[in-house]
């Protein structure tokens, strides 16, 4: 089992951590996140570190204890640098634009598929085949990713669909005629 809830996360210069009745707050250059403390697990900030503590050893609370240090350790990294993936459209017409604050995206349905944009969330279409999304929260910009690729998951076939950039996609070899 591993011990990463006892490594203390350092704070960098530009960013404040405070915590206040259960609730640690984070900000930084690019913006500010909360996120509330389970009730076995405490929080300190000592030394310019913040240090995740957790008063039993029981396998519930240990697993509480290593998910909220990461969970910290996430935003922190996300209100300094940011978080970013990136989704390629396979597929002759398959495309996407921003219209307003939604994005359009025409997957070969008989029907464009409107997905309104989350606050928090930026979502930007360099290429018509291309969508970048950004944002300070780890857990939102990979929801908006999963939730858009979710629409035309990368078919084995002729590999048709929304996919993450880089995303291996095993092709299958089709029908033969005997």
């Amino acid at each position: 089992m591993a011990r990463l809830g006892k490594k203390p996360i350092d704070i960098p210069g530009n960013v404040k951590v405070n915590i206040d009745k259960g609730v640690v707050l984070i900000e930084g250059p690019k913006g500010k996140l909360e996120h509330k403390i389970p009730s076995p697990i405490a929080v300190k900030v000592e030394n310019n570190q913040v240090k995740v503590e957790c008063p039993s050893d029981l396998k519930p609370d240990m697993s509480l204890h290593g998910l909220t240090r990461t969970l910290i350790n996430n935003m922190i990294k996300g209100v300094v640098d940011g978080y970013q993936k990136e989704l390629e459209i396979r597929g002759v017409g398959y495309k996407a634009q921003i219209v307003g604050r939604s994005l359009s995206v025409a997957l070969g349905f008989s029907h464009l598929i409107e997905y309104p944009i989350p606050e928090g969330v930026i979502v930007e279409t360099p290429k018509p085949t291309q969508i970048v999304i950004k944002g300070i929260d780890k857990v939102k910009v990979g929801k908006v990713a999963a939730e858009l690729r979710a629409y035309y998951k990368p078919e084995p076939y002729k590999g048709k669909g929304i996919r993450y950039v880089n995303e291996f996609v095993k092709h299958k070899a089709g029908k033969t005629v005997a």
